[in-house]
């Protein structure tokens, strides 16, 4: 693979669906080197030899599409592109094409160094001299033609970006673009100084959206070298229905997408058992509007309950409805002056073309501050303005009004909604869903969806006979203990050579060291394993065996020589010495009576509206068929206070008692009964509580875990076992496929997690798995600077951490012992050192390194290190003691 594809991938920590993009491009310009005058049909030839979906470029010149779903990222995939063309191919020249302003101007904005979304960001080639950026508005200057033409100046990159709707604009007619008309700063047309480039690579964004215009017809006569087309949707639309496009090179769907968790889970919503045709048009609508805002507030609550028991940030919530025409919008405005009482009265916004001048200037404020919390605007009210180019991810709730077929309205409404305000899933439904409220179009999207061809669900898996039909095996990595006391490989094939030499060579005495080894995990309470090496304990091990090893183990008299079990203890004893590091089980006991309760607080409401509900929403997901239903709970004994509906769902959390918190548990309820009257009447106050107790009371009890409280007279810090056993760990590996070198360079680094690595020296496991090339350079130097390490298996240690409200356990990537230290090693990217996750882990490593010092000195020991590693810091040029000197946490 080449060297810039993987620092490229790395630096802009690039997707996987991204990476093999940028994998393709690199293998592309090897059969297809990028230069003027390219005989077109050999290239294509060439290409469609390897990649079989490419048939035509249907261009003068080669241009390949590479189809991705919305959400994964085409803008830094552009990046990714100009960086590796000008790295690895020293392309200098950029012409970007954007298919209307809003993506014109967001292109400019992620191109402009010192901007949150910048698609440079981690190219050190470009962070002391970033490329000049010319736009449509600033080519006349001529600035492109006189650096390049200026001594010392004819490598910088030069990216162009222009707007094609606007050159459409220019070349109705029959009349000739702007871009090629005479500059008096450059005696020519920009159009002739582009077309005299031999390094000029066009990427079109959003080529869908302009494919056979006239202005991309103009554009063409500039003969790049190379074209690079993205989009979600590799097709033109015709009277006779869409046509694909021929030059797809490759196509990452929204299926996969989905299902790789990139996206949200788009569902369509409804009312249980209900019938549209027993309402009328406005009637239905308005059904519609007032389930959506129901779904928006809930939407909102669990965002928000979320948050707060995971520690991150709150994601404010926004709803969009689709209006039919503009006159129809402004209908929709004029009914959420009064809608839940006007509630929303300044909180929607009329988006379509009926606005100018500030008018127009105060609606795109409000839509581009749309995701941040101190912008109001919780309603957007469109019509068919919101297309591409519009990012947020913060839309959860859709409300399409407008008449279409079932494909237009899936593929309109779901476009703008799929990106994941964390950037990942997060496993909770509510977080993860984008939804469709479709009443009376339930069954239509849901048949549509339930199409072999549908975009929801179409998924193609070609397999490889070579590579996909390959049988797999499990891997059984015991450590090296366990091989050396069994004299055969646990890890390799049946039948394979040991990885590991075995100390015994008799079957009698093998027999017998496994019984050992099984008496000594009884003694892992000694302060160390070192103890095992005393003459007492040995002694003591001695009888133990005795009694538990069979008489065939012992051999008949006069038969063979009786193997020694004191020599057997004490060789298995010096094995496990040496062959494992000492691991302590640590617990923090509280002493004396302990207790625990929550300080009282004022509860944080803002976020609070909801609306009282008739009727149960039914909600469907489109990809997986799964239902979930918010229920009115009509049918619940009735309370006598409203804040005993509250204080029921609290008592159900099993840190809350009724008797030793119901003066607090009453005091939260009273302030949440009092924000609800605030809006509602007794009656819809009580409906609310009915029907979202059990979102309300997970609400109050996220906030209760910010101010809980423990007490203790204090705490023990008890070690149970001085050492412990080391686990197995299991993989899976190709049938057949041989233990690779650690040493040696992986070439398809995007195959390291599926390889199993061998030949270490000093390793405590024979066979190990590697996540990253990062891993494998740290064994590299572990194995030449420790006096043992290895890579922990789930449940060696006993670690956890708390992030939010929610505890996790935690298991090092590395431990490796010297001769005066023992460290607890994680590498880990550049950009995730600071990331809450890891400062949450770092903090509970470093409070048991604290503790396992201690008790390690106490008993003759190493002191513990915890080592927290950037990756790009491990080069097999440093040392272990040089890392540790600069990285390890105190």
């Amino acid at each position: 693979m080449n060297r810039h594809v993987n620092a490229i991938a790395g630096r802009l920590s690039l997707r996987h669906p991204q990476r093999h993009s940028l994998e393709i491009l690199d293998r592309l310009t090897e059969i297809v080197p990028p230069k003027k005058g390219a005989d077109i049909a050999a290239s294509l030839a060439a290409i469609k030899s390897e990649f079989p979906t490419v048939t035509d470029f249907e261009r003068e010149f080669p241009s390949l599409c590479f189809a991705l779903a919305t959400g994964v990222g085409k803008t830094r995939l552009m990046g990714a592109f100009i960086s590796y063309l000008h790295l690895a191919h020293g392309i200098n020249h950029f012409f970007v094409l954007a298919p209307n302003l809003t993506i014109y101007n967001k292109l400019i904005t992620d191109f402009t160094p010192n901007t949150p979304k910048y698609v440079f960001t981690g190219i050190a080639e470009f962070a002391t001299e970033p490329p000049t950026i010319i736009t449509g508005d600033n080519y006349e200057s001529g600035v492109a033609a006189r650096l390049t033409s200026l001594p010392g100046f004819g490598q910088e990159v030069h990216i162009n970006i222009f707007n094609i709707s606007k050159i459409n604009s220019e070349v109705r007619g029959g009349k000739a673009p702007r871009i090629k008309r005479l500059s008096e700063y450059i005696g020519q047309s920009y159009f002739e100084y582009l077309a005299g480039l031999d390094d000029l690579v066009l990427l079109m964004d959003e080529s869908h959206r302009y494919r056979a215009s006239a202005g991309v017809r103009a554009i063409n006569e500039l003969k790049p070298v190379l074209g690079l087309e993205l989009t979600a949707t590799p097709f033109v639309e015709s009277p006779k229905g869409p046509v694909p496009f021929k030059n797809v090179i490759y196509d990452y769907s929204l299926a996969k997408a989905m299902a790789d968790g990139f996206v949200k889970e788009p569902a369509v919503v409804t009312q249980k058992n209900f019938n549209p045709s027993q309402f009328n048009a406005a009637q239905l609508e308005q059904i519609k509007l007032e389930d959506g805002v129901r779904l928006h507030e809930n939407t909102k609550v669990e965002l928000e309950t979320y948050a707060r028991q995971t520690g991150q940030r709150v994601v404010k919530p926004f709803m969009l409805i689709i209006a039919r025409d503009i006159t129809h919008a402004g209908h929709l405005m004029q009914q959420f002056q009064s809608l839940f009482e006007g509630r929303y009265k300044n909180r929607v916004i009329q988006v379509d073309s009926s606005k100018t001048g500030a008018e127009e200037d105060e609606m795109v404020q409000h839509l581009l501050a749309v995701e941040s919390p101190d912008e109001p605007t919780e309603i957007v009210i469109h019509v068919n303005m919101l297309k591409e180019g519009w990012d947020v991810t913060n839309l959860y709730t859709i409300v399409p009004l407008r008449a279409a077929n079932a494909r237009t309205l899936i593929e309109q409404s779901i476009g703008r909604g799929l990106r994941l305000p964390y950037g990942k899933r997060t496993g909770v439904s509510t977080v993860d869903r984008l939804n469709i409220v479709a009443h009376d179009r339930f069954q239509e999207i849901i048949d549509e969806a339930n199409k072999p061809d549908s975009m929801i669900r179409l998924t193609q898996v070609i397999l490889d006979p070579a590579t996909d039909l390959q049988k797999m095996r499990t891997v059984v990595a015991q450590s090296k203990i366990e091989e050396q006391l069994h004299g055969a490989s646990l890890t390799g094939p049946a039948g394979g050579p040991p990885q590991a030499t075995p100390i015994f060579s008799g079957e009698v005495e093998r027999g017998i060291a496994q019984a050992v080894y099984k008496v000594i995990q009884k003694y892992e309470n000694l302060p160390s394993s070192n103890d095992l090496l005393k003459p007492e304990i040995q002694a003591q091990i001695v009888e133990e065996v005795k009694q538990s090893v069979t008489p065939s183990q012992q051999a008949l008299p006069g038969m063979a020589a009786v193997p020694s079990i004191a020599e057997v203890v004490a060789k298995t004893a010096q094995l496990v010495v040496r062959q494992s590091i000492d691991i302590p089980r640590i617990l923090v006991v509280p002493r004396g009576e302990t207790t625990t309760g929550f300080h009282a607080f004022t509860l944080d409401c803002s976020n609070i509206h909801y609306q009282p509900v008739e009727r149960d929403l039914l909600i469907q997901h489109l990809r997986t068929h799964e239902q979930e239903t918010l229920t009115y709970g009509g049918r619940m004994q009735p309370e006598q206070r409203l804040e005993d509906y509250l204080v029921r769902g609290l008592v159900d959390f099993d840190d809350i008692s009724y008797d030793e918190h119901s003066d607090l548990l009453y005091d939260l309820a009273g302030q949440l009964v009092r924000h609800l009257r605030s809006y509602l009447s007794e009656e819809d106050a009580r409906n609310v509580l009915i029907y979202h107790q059990k979102q309300l009371a997970a609400f109050v009890h996220a906030q209760m875990q910010e101010h809980h409280w423990e007490k203790a007279t204090g705490y023990d810090v008890v070690v149970s076992k001085g050492f412990t056993d080391l686990k197995p760990s299991a993989y899976t590996a190709r049938n057949g496929e041989p233990v690779q070198d650690f040493r040696q360079t992986v070439e398809d680094r995007s195959r390291i997690s599926q390889m199993l690595f061998g030949g270490f020296q000093r390793g405590l496991y024979s066979v190990q798995k590697f996540d990253s090339d990062t891993e494998r350079r740290l064994a590299i130097i572990l194995d030449r600077d420790s006096q043992k390490w290895f890579r922990p298996s789930s449940g060696q240690f006993q670690i956890s951490y708390k992030q939010g409200v929610s505890q996790h356990d935690y298991q090092p990537d590395f431990v490796a012992e010297t001769s005066d230290c023992i460290y607890m090693l994680e590498p880990k990217a550049k950009n995730e050192m600071t990331s809450p996750d890891v400062l949450a882990k770092k903090e509970a490593a470093v409070t048991w390194c604290t503790r396992a010092t201690t008790h390690a000195l106490s008993n003759g020991g190493k002191p513990w290190k915890y080592v927290l590693l950037p990756h790009d810091m491990v080069d097999q040029n440093m040392t272990l003691s040089g890392l540790a000197s600069q990285f390890a946490v105190s």
